[in-house]
């Protein structure tokens, strides 16, 4: 019992007792150990959900951010801890893609909005006007097949995915600007061939 005692030494013990730094840990995760991303989370996960869901007002959507937001932090090893702690990263990187989100949630919205209008412009009143909804979807349809395959992409990608046109140049792999050229011009043209048939149908 005394010997323990005497090799015991506190200023060791307290070392061996702290928690690992925060840093550390994120070394750790970015050499592929995996149960240092379960530490971070343990630590943060409340911290991330509760600023996610104060943004988006969305438990579901709060607790998918705060799963993109940890693997982010493992992957994109944007962190740099002589720039501030892990928690402030955090917490700037989850506010950002709570912003995001909002956006594209904007987003869709309007073009969701548009999208109805477009199909069933309100100024021909024809007997279009009572015709089932799968039958103005067949219309669309085969109006936006006479669109470039690019506009119709992105069109399709919008309205029936319910993507952003962030998510969409993402996708594709081109700039946002050529993304919102595609769709302002497909709209344009969805509309004019729209207009046509709705004509020769009043006709």
């Amino acid at each position: 019992m005394n010997l323990i005692a005497k090799d015991s030494d506190p200023i060791v013990d307290s070392i061996l007792m702290k928690p690992e730094a925060d840093s550390e840990l994120v070394y750790r995760l970015w050499e592929g150990d995996q149960g240092a991303l379960g530490v971070i989370y343990d630590r943060y996960s409340s911290l991330v959900y509760g600023v996610s869901l104060k943004g988006l007002r969305s438990v579901a959507e709060a607790e998918d951010l705060t799963q993109e937001v940890f693997l982010t932090l493992a992957r994109s090893r944007t962190y740099d801890p002589s720039r501030g702690s892990l928690s402030q990263y955090l917490i700037v990187l989850t506010r950002s893609r709570a912003i995001d989100r909002l956006r594209a949630r904007t987003t869709r919205k309007k073009y969701t909005q548009q999208w109805q209008q477009l199909q069933m412009p309100s100024d021909f009143k024809t007997p279009l006007h009572q015709a089932s909804q799968q039958e103005r979807h067949v219309l669309v349809r085969e109006a936006m097949t006479q669109l470039k395959d690019r506009q119709r992409e992105v069109l399709e990608l919008s309205y029936y995915e319910g993507q952003s046109q962030s998510e969409i140049a993402q996708r594709l792999g081109v700039p946002l600007g050529t993304v919102k050229s595609w769709a302002r011009r497909g709209l344009l043209q969805l509309r004019e061939q729209l207009r046509r048939v709705l004509e020769e149908e009043k006709s």
